[in-house]
């Protein structure tokens, strides 16, 4: 048994549920071939302390009290960037306005930056951090201790809108653009990174008939879901004219379990910082020698989601979801 144990993948979620955030959470603790080692919490869909106390809440529900919780930063990496939080997608409570009893757990008194640290120090290369909101606790570690990025095995990020219009605006994708400058300094850190816009998480929807599927199952994690997504529901057709979701969280969980149910092309991302196209993330694809040296130039490459068999991976979710 130990040795099973012992081979299974070892994953930080960096998250800030967020319902999607709870599908993905689930996801990861129903998957046989992986261990959860701890949550990080950070601002995005909610607060950080409202993203700390649900992530504590989600744990209980699925019975895993011992997964330890850290929670992260309050505030972007510059301190200077009036947070975007998402309540209005999500509920006032991140939770579908349930207003669920407070969790009895507490956070370890570690920050998030310190847990990334320590637990890639204690198991150098094992481990992938999930990022599930914006970047600002895993910059904040690689800041803290650079042989972070060494230490660390993967860090799949949920990111970027790569040649199709953002979620914010025209040019941001959400989490990028709540902490540009945080996503610029992963990117270009030399980490093995791997990211996964909405250009691919629009591919992967959870549609009526999986709505339906949820509620029959007999799983106590599927009933808790189909309490909590009325509110996920009402914004996609109110913002995007569909009936569904698209499942962005829980894609990206698989994406850390399975890489190979995605294509990937290889290059260097930048992030706009400022202006009106701040959060842009910008891919260079090294298909053309520039002469001039150029923010590009020099930087080391990450991963980037191209495709996504959003059939299979929406069905590997529901089995997940469904499974007692």
């Amino acid at each position: 048994m130990a040795e099973l144990e012992s081979k299974k993948q070892k994953l930080i979620i960096d998250t800030d549920p967020g319902i999607d955030d709870a599908m993905a959470i689930f996801v990861a603790l129903q998957s046989p071939k992986v261990e959860v080692i701890g949550l990080t919490t950070i601002y995005g869909n909610v607060y950080t302390t409202l993203a700390t106390r649900n992530a504590l809440h989600l744990l209980e529900v699925a019975g895993r009290t011992d997964i330890p919780v850290a929670e992260g930063s309050h505030v972007t990496i510059t301190k200077g960037t009036k947070l975007r939080i998402a309540d209005f997608v999500h509920g006032t409570d991140g939770l579908g306005n349930q207003n669920f009893p407070s969790p009895n757990g507490k956070p370890i008194e570690k920050s998030a930056a310190t847990f990334l640290v320590e637990e890639a120090k204690k198991y150098p290369g094992e481990i992938t951090v999930v990022a599930l909101g914006p970047l600002t606790n895993i910059a904040l570690a690689i800041q803290l201790h650079p042989e972070f990025t060494k230490n660390i095995g993967k860090i799949i990020v949920l990111g970027g809108a790569f040649a199709v219009n953002g979620n914010v605006n025209p040019a941001a994708e959400a989490n990028i653009f709540s902490d540009p400058d945080s996503a610029d300094i992963v990117f270009t850190s030399g980490a093995d990174v791997l990211a996964v816009g909405i250009n691919v998480t629009h591919q992967v929807i959870f549609t009526d008939a999986d709505r339906e599927k949820l509620a029959a199952s007999t799983c106590h994690l599927a009933q808790y879901l189909c309490k909590i997504l009325d509110v996920y529901y009402n914004y996609h057709y109110d913002a995007y004219n569909i009936k569904g979701v698209y499942l962005h969280d829980p894609a990206v969980m698989l994406a850390a379990i399975d890489p190979s149910l995605f294509t990937w092309t290889e290059g260097v991302v930048r992030v706009q910082t400022s202006g009106i196209t701040r959060g842009l993330t910008i891919l260079y694809n090294k298909q053309k020698r520039f002469g001039e040296v150029t923010e590009w130039t020099d930087k080391p490459t990450v991963k980037v989601a191209v495709t996504v068999d959003g059939t299979k991976v929406a069905k590997l979710i529901m089995d997940r979801l469904t499974s007692s």
